[in-house]
């Protein structure tokens, strides 16, 4: 069965956790860099544009900027994609009025929930932390599993004991455990998305409905014929786009945060005017600036090669 037969899809297939402009002293978003964003992500082909989330920093946005984001995003997007916020936080109480809070603004088609960090709550304070938020709004969730943040995982069975709240609708896995994810996939009605860069493929060949990416803020097109690539059953195809992304995955992922990697890249090929972050937070060091423009560049060249249809 391929992936698209295996899901509904209809929460987009080529996601993207965007990154937050701020104005040059990050005292403030920049909404007019936000919207210029916006419409290159939407350009190189997605489908799911997700605000507010960690590569989004928010942990050091407010909610007022989190709601105005949303806003700004879904104002420029209109019905050209699907917008989905980051709401989670280690606070229940708080989660689930930002839930609410997000849902009267009317420009959220679907929320996205971190399982709780830091306080490493028990399985069942996780349930109990998901039921909760779900009770607050109407709106499709997405679960994150990210326990190398969060310091704990969403376990199988805490995910199919989940699964039977109805606006509960998937998981965006970077936890990459590929057989658990498959066989929740089998057994209940979960969508699973890849929150890894490094494993989209492998989540796409097993029936993943599709990724929440860091880097396809570069590598949109590129991912976008992967995905579609794994739809039709074409895994060479796949395979040599997931060959050609890897030096590039390297480049961004496995030197800085990547919120600062993506604003440098954006930088660097005009998206943004700057790659201003936000404390903790601070700028790549001239080496690893280098280093991530010089992949930039040429993964240009990669993405061309693929629209001519080379096979070299």
């Amino acid at each position: 069965m391929t992936t698209a037969e295996n899901s509904s899809l209809d929460l987009g297939t080529l996601g993207v956790a965007m990154v937050t402009p701020f104005t040059e002293d990050a005292s403030a978003v920049d909404h007019d860099a936000l919207r210029v964003l916006t419409e290159h992500l939407l350009d190189i082909g997605h489908d799911l544009l997700v605000v507010n989330g960690t590569t989004g920093e928010s942990p050091t946005t407010s909610d007022e900027e989190k709601l105005a984001i949303l806003r700004t995003v879904k104002e420029t997007v209109g019905d050209r994609a699907q917008v989905m916020a980051g709401i989670g936080s280690n606070s229940t109480a708080h989660t689930a009025a930002l839930a609410r809070a997000t849902a009267a603004t009317g420009c959220a088609d679907s929320l996205l929930v971190v399982t709780p960090y830091y306080n490493k709550p028990s399985q069942e304070g996780v349930k109990a932390h998901f039921r909760a938020v779900a009770e607050a709004s109407d709106l499709p969730i997405l679960l994150y599993d990210i326990p190398g943040r969060a310091g704990i995982p969403i376990t199988p069975e805490t995910a199919i004991e989940l699964s039977a709240i109805p606006t509960i609708r998937g998981i965006k896995d970077a936890r990459g455990d590929l057989h658990d994810g498959s066989d929740l996939m089998r057994i209940t009605k979960l969508e699973i998305y890849s929150g890894e860069d490094a494993l989209n493929l492998p989540w796409l060949s097993v029936g993943a409905s599709g990724i929440i990416s860091v880097c396809s803020h570069v590598t949109g097109r590129l991912d976008r014929m992967q995905i579609d690539a794994a739809h039709r059953g074409d895994l060479i195809t796949a395979q040599r786009i997931h060959s050609s992304r890897i030096p590039f995955v390297n480049a961004l992922m496995n030197q800085v945060p990547g919120a600062v990697a993506v604003k440098h890249a954006m930088e660097h090929f005009g998206i943004l005017p700057h790659a201003t972050v936000r404390l903790p937070l601070t700028p790549a060091d001239p080496q690893q600036i280098a280093r991530i423009t010089a992949s930039s560049s040429a993964l240009a060249g990669i993405v061309k090669q693929f629209e001519r249809g080379d096979k070299k």
